[in-house]
């Protein structure tokens, strides 16, 4: 795989969990490299997405303040409001025509802050992929954001093999059964959705859910990911002591349901942030279980960031044409990388430049 994954601009991306969009401080995240400010309305706290260059001498807006629902730019009070327009120039009244800054369309979405870097005529909300679950009544979760010094095409490849479980995140989720078991895979090209199950009948049971459930011995661990190209992963996870076996809906409650989301949001070429977040609808009241889940989460979530790190930088030394082995537990990162392809490639098209 190249270790530069080319970027599919017409598609949603996660920006931002909701909490840290707000009107104290202004929030700078650069998506697909392109750099963004973000911040909300003052009268009904809706987000909004500008470019975070002032147009006079390239001033980061993210590092000025607000006033009303207008930001001013920190060095030189070039004022800008929601819509990118500027309002204000210093010294003199005749503000120049091309006095504007790029705004994004945005839409907040199960406490999600999703943004659209392409052609605004082609951004439709209905399409952004659902994880209902962040914000569901009964439902409680951790989560958190890490930039990756790699390329998002490795964080793909890395979610949708979860065999590295076993070798990068034992003692936290890895049991020598999930490298073990073998795979099934559904792809849906025209939707961009992938699928991949491992289903274990009789597994050891990991530290992450022996201590979090209270489960004892040997259980039945089922693993449905879900990846919505090219931002969100879903990882439905299923555990129950051996012999109890979930229905295919999850309804059986002998079980323990656990939903795992990121979302894989491309920053620049060979940098990626890595929004990851556990829901669960047990114990939900129980502090201990869930400070114990986000704690270890984070620490296997690092795992990842370390691994990937070095991967990058070694990637970054072979020689052109090496040549890559892929596997059947590949089949799901493979059908992953073509349907980013494709997307691209649809996607593809003059754009104007960030003003």
């Amino acid at each position: 795989m190249p270790h530069t994954t080319a970027f599919a601009r017409n598609q949603w991306y996660v920006a931002a969990y909701s909490h840290e969009v707000g009107r104290e401080e202004l929030l700078g995240r650069t998506i697909l490299g392109e750099p963004l400010v973000f911040y909300r309305t003052e009268e009904d706290g809706t987000p909004v997405a500008l470019h975070d260059r002032c147009v006079h001498r390239r001033y980061p807006l993210s590092a000025s303040r607000l006033d009303g629902d207008r930001i001013v730019c920190g060095y030189h009070g070039f004022t800008y409001d929601t819509t990118g327009t500027c309002v204000y120039v210093p010294g003199q009244k005749r503000i120049p025509r091309t006095a504007r800054v790029a705004s994004y369309p945005v839409a907040e979405l199960d406490s999600l802050i999703w943004v659209w870097i392409g052609d605004p005529a082609l951004a439709d909300p209905v399409t952004i992929p659902r994880a209902r679950h962040l914000d569901s009544p009964g439902w409680v979760s951790v989560r958190g954001m890490e930039p990756i010094d790699a390329d998002y095409g490795l964080l793909v490849d890395n979610l949708l093999d979860l065999s590295h479980e076993t070798y990068l995140h034992g003692g936290y989720i890895g049991t020598p059964e999930v490298a073990e078991t073998p795979i099934t895979t559904e792809v849906d090209e025209g939707a961009g959705i992938v699928r991949v199950s491992r289903r274990m009948a009789d597994a050891a049971c990991p530290p992450f859910y022996a201590k979090s459930t209270g489960i004892e011995g040997r259980i039945t661990r089922w693993q449905d990911i879900e990846y919505h190209a090219p931002c969100l992963y879903l990882l439905h996870s299923r555990i129950a002591p051996v012999g109890v076996l979930p229905e295919a809906d999850g309804s059986d409650p002998g079980g323990f349901h656990t939903e795992i989301t990121y979302a894989i949001t491309p920053s620049a070429d060979g940098k990626v942030y890595d929004f990851w977040a556990v829901s669960r609808d047990w114990a939900t009241a129980d502090a201990e279980v869930t400070e114990f889940l986000r704690a270890n989460n984070h620490t296997v979530v690092m795992q990842d960031v370390d691994a990937l790190n070095l991967l990058q930088r070694t990637l970054g030394t072979e020689r052109t044409g090496y040549q890559e082995l892929s596997i059947n537990i590949d089949t799901g990162g493979l059908a992953a990388r073509r349907i980013l392809a494709r997307l691209v490639e649809e996607g593809e098209k003059p754009q104007e430049p960030a003003l």
